[in-house]
């Protein structure tokens, strides 16, 4: 078996339906890695700010999915309210193996996930999105919190 059937064998998307102190601390270790590695724009000082804030918010999302590997250990999240992917994060270890493409899938097919908003500062996740079928559609100086950091609004282009 290949390494990557491997992969896709043993790793589980799976919708949170208890989001336990220890599962929100997980999630908050992969958010820190996979921010470290992609979103080099931010300082040290929005890093903690944000981390500061990862527990609420991954208590409050709507619905939470989470990437296991074989050991049954978070490897990646999402997150989504409505029908909008509100974030999406891959432990640095897994990124280029297919996870956040399963999740998205999932989300896609399960929660009916057509829309999203990314870093435009990030252009790995911008391509990421537009390979999956996401096109800009809006573009805002600020992010959700007012910080000024520019994002783009996304939707899945329904002719792929």
């Amino acid at each position: 078996m290949s390494n990557l059937n491997q992969r896709r064998k043993i790793l589980k998307i799976i919708p949170v339906t208890k989001r336990t102190p220890q599962l929100i601390k997980q999630l908050t270790v992969v958010w820190e890695n996979a921010v470290r590695n992609t979103h080099s724009f931010l300082t040290e000082t929005d890093i903690q700010y944000f981390k500061n804030s990862m527990p609420d918010i991954l208590t409050q999302i709507p619905n939470l999915i989470i990437a296991v590997n074989e050991q049954q250990l978070p490897i990646g999240f999402m997150g989504i309210d409505g029908s909008e992917i509100a974030m999406l994060f891959i432990d640095q270890k897994y990124r280029g193996q297919g996870v956040g493409k399963r999740l998205i899938q999932f989300g896609i097919k399960n929660y009916q996930a057509d829309r999203l908003t990314v870093n435009e500062q990030n252009p790995q996740a911008v391509g990421f999105y537009e390979h999956i079928g996401f096109v800009a559609y809006q573009r805002h100086e600020t992010d959700d919190q007012g910080k000024p950091f520019p994002v783009l609004k996304m939707k899945l282009n329904i002719r792929n």
